[in-house]
């Protein structure tokens, strides 16, 4: 069925390898996702306050909604029949691929087409290797080519092609599980790929938390190192000793570590200074060791692969339009632009095939991560070529899903921590984070630095070495999840911290008071936390607790009451980052005549509620909620921005004479960036019309009349300004509505529409502006653009020519230090867990009773948005902390057997769903910014049911080992 769906709902992203790119969204008609159009307001209250989620009715009325929903047949322009694909994949790590057979296939259940990898290298298609995320990110080949051992379990070696979906589903199910398809020949043993990074993150602190560092990765550099074989080797490198030294790729979602891995390139005298303070460290910590007045704890720890587990399993739809060149893609992803980088790379390679535009659409998806970045696009993006003009859909099962989806990486962890014992002050930390990235590169070596960054938790250590390294495997591929290393690291350190406390017969919330990082104080990387903390607040609460409080008396009257049971409590308290070193939004918002207001944003859903939060922020500053909203948008015409890689040299110079440069355009879906950094600009945008057309607005209406009407007697400013359900008042006036106000702005010729983008790198941009109407501006944005209203003279009208908007030249421009990404991130947002659990020490068996969770998310947008998020998030991380588990290699998921019958996750009965409350910290003041902590949410929990199964079993037994397994618990006690 066509759905009206045309060239025009496409907005240009640009060219990429030479190619238009056109993004767009799936149509109105069926892929509610965006709802791009009209919308209905009912689900805002009139007071600001939401009914419900704005997506809630269309969610629950099973509407088409996922990528996965769609075919070809029901997209415009699209051929209304369509080819099905799936992939044969390779369990076999240590024998060579030699081919494939299908004659367990009846003759009518052949595919149409088969897609070996010598049909690719024929025509020129490969693996992508000149993108800016590095050599090797999604792998070498596409197929795994005949003669070669599989890098990977479950490398694709073949795409089957059907015309027919009953075929497909046919031969699809004949071939599942038969490991006779794929054939093997000579055993090479494993053929890993070279290991993907390693650094080293030192700080030497200055006498105080508040003097420079002696040295650190922000004001000096990180320690670059190489590998031989798999040992990790630190310079000086012998220069006869081959080693292999990875390259420092530009793709940087870890806060920053890769800019100070550069910094060791371009600043080489540094690595020497950086190797004396990690000889002084090891001094040092050798001679707490041998002095009674220190407590030197060392202990290792493992935190294992799991699954996301996302509703919506990998799939794309593509089409090849023969005829107009041009490449239509339907993807699942988090992360847009890197669809459309990687689908314009794979064309221009290939001559056979000429791909002169690129349209790609998304729906609403959920992934954890999973779909941020992944290669699952590739198959079906080269299928499309194949497939006779037809569109072609490869969409996973679950099994599939598991065989080939991204995981959590497994993480091996060497820790150390010293203190003083009369003070419990901490006063060294080292670590070592070794993350499994499996068979392809993808985001691990940016996991491992956010492992290596995290690892501090809430505490100030004067001295810190931490290592990160992503090494190679033939595991199944990790990438981006739910955590990104932080949790893994964090989780060790939090175990370590309630052993050191029972060490130094302290309380374990005391001894974290004493150490907890302040308001100036830096982290490991020399850089400092905006804003205030708030750990010793949160601490002071949680002491407080009735579940902490009466921990001991509700231990021995639950074991008194329930024979061959132990009873614990536990408590961690960790603090995630929230954003990335480079975060950017765009978005328009604008109103007509009639007071209708209509936004396009960048945001896109991936199931937290982020399209509900930002039309809250815009209804919390304007009183008003959009009318059209289309979000998920890739591109805005009105503000026609470039980017490119910029030093910091290229970056003065472009900042002050290339007004549409920018740092980055748009931002993938990802870090917990929605509410703060996404929503900067949604805020500023709302704010801008707030200033500049509904304020002049209102002072034109309130002066109205003799005299200068009811507003002459009364002092009333910008700052008086109040949104309520009447409208905008303050300062002793009438409220306004906002129709009323959008007429006398259009009337006067004000201001009714804004463009804008921000960028920040852990500091947002500024740009001076000389926007007509209104005069010399200084923003937090660094690029405008403004609608005039029906009532402006022609010379305004005139100058509306970029996409019916005036683009602002900026006349000057600030952008954050590239340096600056070296000090690590810098928006924390913490929080802390008090679970409560019980052990039967014969079988193992643990179960969660109770928890409580203390969080500082600033100033909540949408209350319950929150609320889910740390409901979803202590599931995710009771399942981490007890069942989830898979094994790395042969047996597990990339053997493409496992199912959720064989991977346990959490159900009802294991969260305690109906015994668990959450306390907020009240944000400072009424200007505090909403904070991210969609990330957090899952991340105390896991330490703290470590904690509490110790107290339970009296504080004789540490699990630094996850999951903790009755087989684990049931091994200790024997």
């Amino acid at each position: 069925m066509s759905t009206g769906f045309n060239r025009r709902d496409f907005i240009k992203f640009g060219t990429v390898a030479g190619i238009t790119i056109l993004v767009g969204r799936v149509p109105i008609a069926q892929a509610l996702q965006v709802n791009s159009g009209p919308s209905n307001t009912d689900w805002m209250g009139s007071s600001g306050k939401p009914n419900y989620r704005w997506d809630a009715i269309r969610k629950v009325t099973g509407q088409k909604n996922f990528a996965l929903e769609f075919f070809a047949k029901d997209l415009d322009g699209w051929p209304d029949q369509q080819c099905y694909a799936f992939m044969l994949k390779a369990t076999d790590v240590e024998h060579s691929f030699e081919g494939i057979d299908l004659s367990s296939l009846s003759k009518d259940l052949q595919p149409d087409t088969l897609l070996l990898e010598e049909d690719l290298e024929r025509d020129g298609f490969n693996v992508p290797q000149d993108t800016d995320l590095g050599k090797n990110f999604y792998g070498q080949n596409i197929l795994l080519p005949k003669g070669t051992t599989s890098p990977i379990y479950g490398h694709p070696v073949a795409i089957l092609i059907y015309k027919n979906y009953d075929r497909y589903f046919l031969a699809k199910q004949a071939l599942a599980f038969n490991n006779s398809v794929v054939k093997y020949g000579a055993q090479t043993g494993q053929k890993t790929f070279a290991n993907y990074g390693a650094g080293r993150f030192v700080r030497l602190g200055g006498k105080t938390p508040l003097d420079p560092s002696i040295f650190s990765p922000y004001q000096d550099a990180a320690i670059r190192g190489g590998f031989d074989g798999n040992q990790v080797v630190w310079p000086p490198f012998e220069p006869e000793h081959e080693l292999a030294l990875p390259e420092v790729i530009r793709k940087d979602r870890s806060g920053g570590h890769l800019k100070a891995l550069h910094a060791a390139k371009q600043k080489p005298e540094t690595q020497p200074r950086g190797m004396q303070a990690v000889e002084e460290i090891t001094q040092d910590l050798e001679a707490a060791k041998k002095n009674p007045d220190k407590i030197v704890l060392e202990r290792q720890g493992f935190s294992q692969s799991i699954d996301p587990c996302a509703m919506e399993p990998d799939n794309c739809n593509v089409w090849y339009d023969t005829e107009n060149r041009t490449l239509h893609i339907l993807a699942a992803t988090q992360s847009p632009v890197g669809v459309i980088n990687l689908a314009a790379m794979l064309a221009k390679n290939s001559g056979k095939y000429p791909v002169d535009t690129i349209v790609l659409m998304t729906g609403s998806t959920v992934g954890y991560g999973s779909k941020d970045y992944s290669v699952f696009p590739i198959y079906a993006l080269v299928a499309s070529f194949y497939s006779g003009g037809l569109a072609v859909r490869i969409a996973n099962n679950r099994f599939e899903q598991f065989q080939m989806g991204m995981k959590r990486h497994s993480v091996e962890m060497d820790v150390t921590i010293s203190a003083d014992r009369q003070t419990g002050k901490f006063e060294i930390l080292r670590g070592s984070y070794t993350c499994n990235g499996g068979g392809r590169e993808n985001l691990s070596v940016a996991v491992s630095h956010v492992a290596a960054r995290g690892a501090q938790s809430i505490y100030y250590f004067p001295k810190s070495d931490l290592t990160a390294v992503a090494l190679a495997s033939t595991a199944v591929e990790a990438g981006s999840m739910r955590g990104f290393g932080s949790l893994q690291s964090m989780a060790v350190t939090e175990i370590m911290v309630d052993e050191l406390a029972h060490e130094l017969a302290l309380d374990p919330i005391e001894l974290r008071r004493r150490n907890a990082l302040l308001e100036g104080y830096p982290n490991t990387q020399g850089g400092i936390i905006s804003g205030d903390p708030r750990h010793i607040e949160m601490l002071d609460r949680a002491a407080v607790h009735p579940l902490w409080q009466e921990r001991e008396r509700a231990k021995k009257d639950f074991e008194a009451a329930n024979p061959g049971q132990k009873y614990g409590v536990g408590f961690a308290q960790v603090q995630q980052v929230y954003g990335s070193s480079g975060v950017p939004s765009a978005l328009t918002l604008e109103f007509d005549a009639q007071g209708r207001l209509s936004m396009q944003h960048c945001m896109q859903e991936i199931g937290t509620g982020g399209t509900t939060a930002q039309q809250v922020m815009v209804w919390n500053i304007l009183g008003k909620t959009p009318d059209h909203v289309e979000f998920g948008m890739t591109d805005f015409p009105q503000l026609p921005l470039h980017t490119s890689y910029a030093s910091q040299a290229e970056q003065d110079q472009l900042s002050k004479n290339d007004p549409y440069w920018t740092p980055a355009i748009l931002p993938d879906m990802s870090s917990s960036s929605g509410v703060y950094y996404i929503g900067f600009a949604t805020r500023q945008a709302a704010h801008f019309l707030l200033r500049y057309s509904l304020w002049p607005a209102a002072q034109a209406i309130w002066s109205a009349g003799i005299g200068g009407g009811s507003m002459a007697g009364l002092d009333v400013r910008f700052e008086d300004l109040r949104i309520g359900p009447q409208g905008v008042g303050g300062g002793g006036m009438t409220p306004i509505p906002f129709e009323r106000l959008a007429a006398k702005a259009h009337e006067l010729g004000l201001i009714t529409g804004v463009a804008a983008h921000s960028y920040s790198a852990w500091e947002w941009s500024r740009a001076e502006f000389e926007v007509p109407t209104v005069g010399k501006i200084n923003i937090p944005l660094d690029a405008i653009a403004v609608k005039y209203g029906d009532g402006a003279g022609e010379s305004l009208k005139n100058r509306m020519t970029v996409a019916g908007y005036d683009f602002i030249k900026r006349e000057q421009a600030y952008y954050p230090p590239t340096q600056r990404g070296a000090a690590g991130p810098t928006t924390y947002s913490p929080a802390a867990c008090i679970v409560a659990l019980s052990v039967t020490p014969e079988t193992g068996a643990v179960k969660v009773l109770n928890h409580h969770m203390l969080m500082d998310a600033g100033t909540l947008v949408v209350p319950e948005l929150v609320s889910g998020q740390i409901q979803g998030g202590t599931a995710m991380g009771i399942g981490h902390a007890l069942m989830e588990f898979m094994p790395l290699y042969e047996g597990g998921p990339g053997m493409g057997d496992w199912n959720f019958s064989n991977y346990n996750v959490p159900r009802a009965a294991d969260v305690a769903v109906w015994n668990q409350s959450v306390d907020y910290l009240p944000p400072l003041s009424e200007t505090s910014p909403p904070k991210g902590m969609a990330e957090l949410g899952m991340v105390p929990i896991l330490p703290a049911i470590s904690n509490a199964v110790s107290h339970a079993l009296g504080q004789t037994h540490r699990f630094y080992d996850f999951p903790i397994t009755p087989d684990k618990i049931k091994k200790a006690l024997a």
